[in-house]
């Protein structure tokens, strides 16, 4: 449906000027047929404009005159700008007219001076308001460029940080691992070695090369789902879990973490804590973000826990404490939005979507994730999780 316009007494400028919005469903024809009519039954003088607009074509219009339901009629001049909508138009312009030709006629009278001095004054203000709804669009237009390009630079910027991020946070978890194989090759190959004799050692380097390959494995994975839109869903595939039996999986591959800092974890999880619903690698990837979190703010010889708690017949409640500086006030509203970083650790290692990817992970399994803290008091991270029903 394309704009109609309308100019019965085929002057270069009409006082009165109306805009119809309709849409595309099959009724909108009848209200424009009977808008029609009525206009060509009433008293010509004085002579109008009316213009018809799909709000599909020019959603800009639609907006800008803030409309809220289609059929709707403005009189968009002279002002005030009045509008009527619904599906009782006819009846509604009936008790509008008499007044808009009043209207119209106080504007021809003060107007009559103006265009004894200006003859061009009617061609100029021909259709003004077909300029002002192209300038509107193209005003619109621009505005959505520019955050366009405000977004790319933005994503431009973040990936130059996190080449060199992760060119420096990759060759940690790399050397640790090359050293621990070529320790298990040396130790295999040497002569004199007897892997039967010793085999503690074999499986403490074969466990740390793995857990150094799941930290590398795991960092890209988040690199990788940071790109993501924001609008995107996660495609969970949710299960019976065993929530207990996971978390000390996760210490158990974080144990050389704990070891490095001289850090005690602690648990304190009930032997009857009913299995949840969820996914069980998304839900490993949302401890292993805490707790790495916990490891790193907690200083040498602090320590973690990990509480769970069964609150309702319905969720489950994890924690994770740590002994760390804590999270201003000021900030834990923020702390849970992409790439959103403390002052303080503008400087450290980082991305920044650690714990927005929580969030986003925590909520498509319909939980909430939140944090309790005080500046030098550490921090407590708690997200619920949905209990399994059969």
């Amino acid at each position: 449906m394309s704009v109609s316009i309308e100019h019965p007494a085929n002057t270069l400028e009409s006082p009165l000027q109306l805009l119809l919005f309709v849409d595309r469903r099959p009724s909108s024809r009848e209200h424009i047929r009977r808008i029609r009519s009525y206009l060509k039954a009433v008293e010509m003088d004085p002579p109008f404009d009316l213009q018809v607009i799909d709000v599909a074509e020019q959603p800009y219009l639609a907006e800008h005159f803030k409309l809220v339901a289609t059929p709707a009629l403005i009189k968009i001049h002279p002002e005030p700008r009045e509008t009527l909508a619904g599906t009782n138009l006819v009846p509604q312009l009936e008790k509008c007219w008499p007044r808009w030709q009043r209207a119209v006629a106080e504007y021809l009278n003060q107007r009559a001076p103006v265009e004894s001095e200006s003859e061009n004054s009617s061609e100029n203000n021909h259709h003004s308001w077909g300029y002002s709804a192209e300038l509107i669009r193209l005003s619109d237009e621009i505005f959505r460029l520019k955050q366009e390009n405000e977004d790319l630079s933005q994503q431009l910027q973040f990936k130059d940080r996190l080449i060199t991020m992760l060119a420096h946070d990759l060759r940690n978890p790399l050397t640790a691992t090359s050293i621990a194989l070529e320790t298990l090759d040396n130790h295999c190959c040497s002569e004199q070695a007897d892997v039967a004799t010793n085999p503690k050692l074999v499986a403490r380097l074969i466990g740390h090369a793995r857990n150094q390959t799941r930290l590398i494995e795991q960092m890209i994975s988040d690199l990788l789902q940071a790109e993501r839109s924001h609008k995107t869903d996660f495609r969970i595939h949710p299960q019976k879990l065993d929530l207990n039996a996971l978390c000390h999986r996760v210490i158990g591959d974080l144990d050389d973490l704990f070891r490095a800092k001289s850090q005690q974890i602690e648990t304190d999880i009930p032997g009857d804590l009913p299995p949840v619903y969820a996914d069980g690698e998304r839900i490993r990837q949302v401890l292993v973000n805490l707790l790495d979190n916990a490891i790193k703010y907690t200083p040498e010889g602090g320590n973690i826990e990990i509480a769970i708690l069964h609150r309702t017949t319905q969720k489950v409640q994890v924690s994770i404490f740590d002994d760390g500086p804590g999270i201003p006030s000021e900030n834990q509203a923020h702390i849970f939005e992409d790439r959103f970083r403390l002052k303080r650790d503008q400087n450290q290692d980082g991305y920044g979507i650690g714990l927005s990817l929580c969030k986003r992970l925590i909520v498509a399994h319909y939980g909430q994730i939140w944090v309790d803290s005080s500046p030098n008091k550490g921090s407590a991270f708690h997200f619920t999780l949905p209990v399994y029903r059969r």
